[in-house]
This record gives C-alpha cells, structure tokens and sequence, in this order.
C-alpha cells in the first residue's frame, strides 16, 4: 500500500510527446504524486494529452504562474531542457527533468547552482535503477556475492531508430546519437551499481555522414548526421573497477543476450539487466559453482514505473533526505558522456571533474509504493 501519511505534492508536465502517457500512468502509481495539468509549446498536443489522461491542459506560462503547482516535470525535447529547467525553478518550483540535465555541463551546472539558491529540488531521468532489476543487481553487490567489483562490460548496439521511429531525424542532430539518447540509462546504472567515474578514455566514430530513412513516415527520406554514431571505451571509476563500454547506432545485429551489462568481481561475475527497463533478468555467477543462475527479483516495480524518480523526490522533500534522481546525479552522467568526445578529439584520458554520490538503495522488503522506510 502507498504511504498512507504522505502530504501528495501537486504535478504538472511541460512537453506532451512520445514520453508522456509513460510519466502520466506512472504518476498515479504514487500517492505522493497528484497530476493536475499539463501544457506544450503546440497547445492542441496538450489539449489531446489532457483528454486522454483526464487532466486540464494549460498554457505554459498559465501552469507556472499557478501557486499549487509544487513540481513540474519537464519532459520537453533535450535542447531546451535547460532553459525550460530554468524558468521552472524561477518560477519556484521544483523540476524533475526527462535526460539529459542539459547539452552542455556548464548548463546543467548553473541550473543546478539556481536550484541551491532558491532552495529547491532539482532531479532527472532516467530512474530506471530504482526498478527491480537494477535494485536486485545493487544488492547483490552490496552483499559481497561477487567480491569487490573490479571490472565490466556494458554494451547498447542497435542498427539505430530510422526503419521503426515516427521522427528518426532528430536521432542524428545534437543533443542526440546513441550516447546522449541511451548513454544515461547505461552510465547511470553503472554509478548505481559502482559509484562514480573519476576517468574516461573513449573513441567515437560515425559510419555515415547520410541515413535512409525506412520508417513509413519518412521513407526514402536522407537523414544528415551531426553526431557520433558509436562509442566506445574505458569508464574508471573511483573505487578502481573499470567497465568496458560501446554505445552505438552502427551495429546490426550481437550475441549479447539478456545481459547487456555484466559485472566482474573477484568471487564471481553478476549479470545485469537492460537499464532501460525496470525488470530483470538477473543472473550469477559465483566462482565456487562456475555456472550462471538466474536470481529472482528481490524488489517491487518490475514494470514500466516512470515517474517512480519524481515520488521519490517528493518523499525526500517531505521527509529532508537526499534524493536518489539527484541534479547532481545527473550533472555527472552528462559530464561522462561529454568525456567521450572529448578524449576521443585529444586521444587521452579525461578526468571528470562533476562528482556526485552514489544514490543510495531502496531498503530490503520495502512494500510497493512505499520509497521510504
């Protein structure tokens, strides 16, 4: 049962695309999260998303100036999610933002120091490592199962969105590509499970400068490419464990399975579930059985439960503790991920200089709805 003594924190979204119906059915999971409003810069896209989720469609300087409001989550296109960041904590609210924080770290910085200033919470996506499959992996972790985490590898290899994505366009410009696309889910398990990245040593590549399209929308259309379309490296972290990592669209088919990221320790190896999801499987490897064993879920939300991250902020507003999609969190991920250009262009290792802590585990026999002891 959801807690029962939580005071709900009244919602609004900005941005009504692809990603909304998942945050609106995922918001009603969570007492702590009472969805009233949402807006768009095109108010017919909004007015349909009211009326299919039956909430009020405002404008989007009507729903800020709206004193109820205590959080907005901002699930505008990427370029914009800093300035759109901005005007929400300047208007007084907290900001829950889709990934990434921002394009650029210097963006993301101020966003976060404007939030410190006001006094308010700023968080983001993705809160997929809150899910089942990714909390399992964590404890498995913390408990020893496999010694002390000395290496890895993650690896997200697709063939890229243009044969199946209604607007694959917008994969290949900035703000875009693989890594800014589904980097965050990878780089923030990672942390998750490890801790944070003192050092990246990466190179990119891009297979085409063109890409025909064959989705039904925009077939036959040629889609120009600004971006890196694979990238590869080493991710150092602080506690010394190293994760070999591939983000790309150049890839057509891999025997990578059902894990797309495995953890080696020092008593055994872990099997990990895709971050993109919040289920499992869960596998070990202990070295004393030499064999793989599927391990059961220790943890509710083993589906899709977006939205979970903006409760937990809620529940970490109420109760003064740290929340887990922490600004900081995420102002280190982007930091990582614009490390792999740059030690790709200067063929050496970057330091990443935004540091953050590791968010901490949801407690074992923790009920569903429940994001606190």
């Amino acid at each position: 049962m959801p807690d029962p003594d939580i005071k709900p924190a009244k919602t609004a979204i900005i941005g009504c695309g692809k990603i909304f119906p998942a945050y609106a059915r995922g918001c009603r999971m969570f007492r702590a999260l009472d969805l009233k409003y949402c807006a768009d810069v095109h108010a017919d896209a909004a007015e349909a998303r009211a009326e299919e989720f039956g909430l009020a469609a405002a404008g989007i300087e009507e729903l800020l100036a709206d004193p109820s409001i205590e959080i907005v989550i901002n699930l505008t296109v990427p370029k914009v999610h800093a300035e759109v960041g901005r005007r929400i904590l300047e208007a007084g609210k907290h900001v829950y933002s889709e990934k990434p924080l921002a394009l650029d770290v210097s963006e993301g910085a101020a966003l976060l120091t404007l939030a410190a200033q006001k006094g308010l919470r700023a968080g983001c996506a993705p809160d997929t490592f809150l899910g089942a499959g990714l909390q399992t992996s964590r404890k498995l972790i913390d408990d020893g199962r496999i010694g002390r985490p000395l290496s890895g590898t993650a690896f997200m290899l697709s063939p890229g969105p243009e044969s199946w994505h209604p607007n694959p366009a917008f994969y290949y410009q900035k703000g875009a590509g693989p890594m800014f696309d589904m980097g965050p889910y990878y780089i923030t398990a990672l942390v998750h499970l490890l801790g944070p990245v003192a050092n990246v040593c990466a190179v990119t590549s891009k297979a085409r400068s063109e890409r025909l399209a064959t989705c039904k929308e925009h077939f036959g259309e040629m889609l120009p490419v600004e971006v890196p379309t694979h990238y590869s490296g080493s991710l150092i972290f602080e506690s010394g464990a190293v994760i070999n990592i591939a983000i790309s669209f150049d890839v057509h088919g891999s025997t990578r399975g059902n894990n797309p990221i495995e953890i080696y320790g020092s008593e055994g190896s872990l099997g990990v579930p895709d971050p993109n999801t919040f289920g499992g499987p869960v596998s070990l490897l202990r070295a004393e059985d030499g064999k793989w064993n599927d391990i059961p879920l220790a943890f509710d939300y083993t589906e899709n439960s977006r939205g979970i991250g903006v409760a937990d902020m809620v529940h970490a507003i109420r109760s003064g503790r740290p929340h887990r999609c922490s600004g900081d969190l995420a102002l280190h991920v982007l930091d990582v991920m614009n490390a792999f250009e740059k030690s790709s262009n200067t063929r050496s290792w970057v330091s990443i200089t935004h540091k953050c802590s590791r968010p901490a585990p949801f407690p074992a026999g923790l009920a569903c709805g429940l994001l606190d002891d």
